[in-house]
Formats: C-alpha cells, structure tokens, sequence
C-alpha cells in the first residue's frame, strides 16, 4: 500500500496532549495512545459559491439540507454536524466523519445530485462524499475535493480544490482542478466542555479529546479550546471586490446577422433553436447565453467566463436531411488587457470539436474595474479566426467581422445583472425552436440591407453562405455562383 503524505498540524496540541496524559497514561496499551477518539465537531464547505448560484439562478433550482445539515441564509455554504473520528497522536492528524445529505435539483435542467456521508482526511489531505446522480447508483467515497494543509493549530477557512470527479458529478468540466470554497472543521465552543465521563478525572486513563487546538489547563483533565472563528457565513464569503470567482453573468452575441438571415430565409429554408438555456430576442435577434462561472483580476484587467446554452442552425432540408446543421454551444470568453478570445464546442453534419477559438475579441477600454460589483462590457469587436473561419466551412474568410458582443459578470452572488441582458434573452427563444423558423417570419429576408436581402447581399458579394457546412450538395450550388442559386430556388418554387 502506498503511503501517502500526511498533512500534520498541531504539534502544539499533541505535546499539550502528552503533558496531560502525565506519566500514569504512558501505561496505556499503544492503540489507545496513537488514536484518540474525537466527537461533536462540525464541517462548513460550501462545495463553490458559482455552482450555488448557478443552481438557484440560471437553473432555476434550489438546494435541500437534511439529515442534519444546514444551509446558511442567502443561499451560503453548508454546515454538517455530528463529525465523529479518531486523533493521530503520533501523526498529529484526523479523520472525521459528518452527518448530513445535501440535495441539488433544477427541473429545468433536469438533473438531482445528492451528497451525504462527508470525511474528512487532513492525512491524505481530502474531502470524500457519497454521490447519488440523478436518481442512479451511490458512488461511495467519491474525493471531491483536495483540502490545504493547515498551517496552524486552527481548522478553520482551509483552501480547497475540486478534482476532476467533482466536476463529472456537478456537470462542468470547469470545475477540475478550479478553487472551491474555503473549508473548516471545528469544535463548535457550546460543545467542548470538560469530559463528563463517570471514570474518575485522576484514574490512569483519563478521557481526554485533543483537538487541532486543545490546551492543557492541569495534568489530569485537559480542557479543549478549539477555533470557533469559523461559521457558514465567514467560511463562504464574497469574492474579494478586485480578484475572485465570477458568481453569474450574460453574454450576447449574434454570431453574424446575416447569416442567421440566411438560415431562415427562402433560400436555406431553415431554423434557429436555442438549447439549455440559451435564448435569442425577438425578431430573429442576438443569441443571450447565462449562468456564467469562471474567475477575474480587476487589478491584472483578466477575465475568464463561460457560459451556459447552445444555438443550433438548420437548413437545406431534403426528406429529413439537412444540408447545414451547425450547433455552437459552451461559449467561454476570455480576456487580458482588453484582448482575448471566444472558443466555442462546434458541431457541424454531427461532427463535434471542442474549445475551438471562434474570434479574436477587442474590448473598447483595457480596465475591468468593476461597478457595484459588476463588470460591464459592451460592443466588444469580434474578428473570425482561422479557425472560426474553418467552423463554417472555409466560405467567410479569416478576420471578417462579426456581430459585436456584450458581455456582463456579476462578481459577488448579490449583485445586481442589468436587467436589459435578461429581457434581451427572454425574446421567444427557450429551449425549442424561436420565432425565426422561416423566411417569412423572421431574420428581414424582404428589404434588409443588412443580410437577410438575398436579392441584394447574396447577388452583390456572392459572400454570405457558409459553403462546407452546408454539405456536399450546397457546397457545389453555392460554388458554382449565386445565379445558380436563384435557379435552383425557381425550380423549386415551380415544383
């Protein structure tokens, strides 16, 4: 078996321990020196501050203590009781065990995750829970975090860092090896009374519950005087004011207005859907992605969000296929300096490739000071990349401009996000199909100058369709010039 590194604490409260024992404990048997047994302590871990935002905000959900765990107002972290365990004297480290199941749930999403049977290990360093999915099998002893080292006799605010399994179960490939919340486990002051055990304090075992910052006050009955500093509201506290975590946010970008006036116009014949929460504003408007999470440095001008939903292009069908089929989803924008990028998961004729850097962003200010706790980004110029040139299929070229972005991050869990983000988004976009599902209805394909005019746009720059992502067929159409087009579509319009 391997060894693993033991994360010591205390030496202090041991050597205190020993004091105490006095010569008569040396008599005892050496299991009983090495492990103390350990009650009544408490855990305070608040999993991520953005993943409970995300659930009781762009989810729509809500979360549920039981079984002895509780929920700190404000939607703040949790707090498990009746942690039970053993001491280390020797290697000056614990094990405890914690009462308590916490509950995750959104129909909007569809999903219920389940914690409970929490440990904690300051040995190995970790922090362990049983995990239910969606209904599904318990995973026992899951690790979902790794927890500092503490560095002091005190138990309390301890750096802790999801792994990649907490990341699978809380459904964000984000979260890997992201910050969680801070950790602490004490000995609430109400219960740390001497031992009223009925074994005489001066026979030679004395009961005795070391702690992480136990003192000795005699030789014979040592009175423990763990940290209460912590508590559910101080272990969860706001990101600092200039570099933390982003606790919600909204993006909106159009990808490129002309073409979502091609996809619903008479020539593609086609549908735009937004998917997981995404949405896009009436009159076949932008596209508003939410529930960002990620993290900033308002004092290094760096930002990193990424954001929930998926916007779907459908066109060209023929007997149930569709000869431009092309989904953007998991948008995450980056930026230093005012400069950054926007990646993208892109799938196109069912083919997916991930983070794929779709456009090079200009911000108009290089400063991401923040407003009541909010950073504000409009008209960020977006520039096609090679890349994002690639996504649709070699037709626009690299460096065509398109839609501009906004872009908003709250960065405490009370901010206030504007509230023209939200109602821009509610448009008719849900999670099925919008209003722009046809040339007629949507996307200004009769008089817009601005792309949806195919008799204009389309016969002037013979620009404005993406070749390769339409497929084979399009693709040839489309290459062989835009009159070949309108012939196709006359035909059609015959038929």
């Amino acid at each position: 078996m391997p060894v693993r590194p033991r994360h010591s604490f205390a030496l202090a409260a041991a050597v205190a321990t020993a004091a105490a024992l006095g010569a008569t404990a040396l008599a005892t048997t050496t299991a009983s020196a090495a492990e103390v047994p350990l009650s009544g302590y408490e855990l305070t871990w608040g999993i991520k501050q953005s993943y409970r935002t995300y659930v009781t905000g762009a989810a729509l959900g809500s979360f549920t203590a039981a079984d002895g765990a509780s929920q700190a107002a404000d939607n703040g972290a949790f707090t498990f009781t009746d942690g039970t365990g053993t001491y280390d004297t020797a290697g000056h480290t614990l094990h405890l065990t914690f009462k308590g199941t916490v509950t995750a749930k959104s129909t909007l999403h569809g999903f219920v995750r389940e914690m409970s049977d929490f440990q904690y290990d300051s040995a190995a360093g970790t922090l362990t829970a049983d995990l239910v999915s969606d209904g599904g099998a318990k995973q026992q002893d899951v690790t979902l975090a790794t927890v500092a080292a503490p560095t002091s006799q005190d138990l309390t605010n301890l750096a802790t860092t999801l792994t990649t399994a907490a990341a699978d179960f809380l459904g964000s490939p984000s979260y890997a090896n992201a910050a969680g919340d801070l950790l602490s486990a004490v000995k609430p002051a109400s219960t740390t009374s001497p031992s009223t055990s009925s074994t005489p304090t001066n026979s030679t075992t004395p009961s005795v519950t070391p702690t992480p910052t136990g003192t000795a006050t005699n030789t014979t009955t040592p009175s423990t005087t763990p940290s209460t500093s912590a508590s559910p509201s101080d272990t969860a506290s706001e990101p600092a004011a200039t570099k933390g975590d982003i606790a919600d946010g909204i993006l909106t970008w159009g990808v490129k207005e002309s073409f979502r006036s091609y996809v619903v116009g008479s020539v593609a014949n086609g549908r735009i859907t937004t998917l997981d929460g995404a949405a896009q504003a009436t009159g076949n408007g932008a596209f508003t992605f939410t529930g960002a999470t990620g993290s900033y440095d308002a004092d290094a001008d760096t930002l990193s969000a990424a954001f929930e939903g998926a916007v779907n292009f459908k066109g060209h069908e023929d007997n149930g296929t569709y000869g431009l089929d092309l989904t953007f989803a998991d948008l995450k924008a980056t930026l230093d300096g005012g400069s950054g990028k926007l990646t993208a998961d892109v799938t196109s004729l069912g083919e997916k490739s991930e983070d794929v850097v779709l456009a090079d962003l200009k911000a108009d200010s290089t400063d991401l000071a923040a407003k009541n706790d909010v950073i504000t980004l409009d008209d960020v110029t977006t520039t096609l990349t090679a890349a994002g040139a690639k996504a649709f299929g070699g037709f626009y070229q690299t460096g065509a401009a398109l839609d501009p972005l906004d872009l908003t991050v709250a960065l405490t869990a009370d901010a206030d996000l504007p509230s023209d983000g939200s109602s821009s988004s509610s448009g008719t976009g849900d999670s099925s199909d919008n209003s722009g599902t046809t040339g007629s209805t949507s996307g200004g394909v009769t008089g817009s100058t601005t792309g949806g005019d195919v008799t204009g746009s389309l016969a002037s720059t013979g620009s404005e369709i993406p070749v390769a992502a339409l497929g084979t067929a399009a693709a040839v159409t489309v290459a062989a010039g835009a009159g070949v087009v309108f012939a196709m579509r006359r035909r059609r319009t015959e038929a």
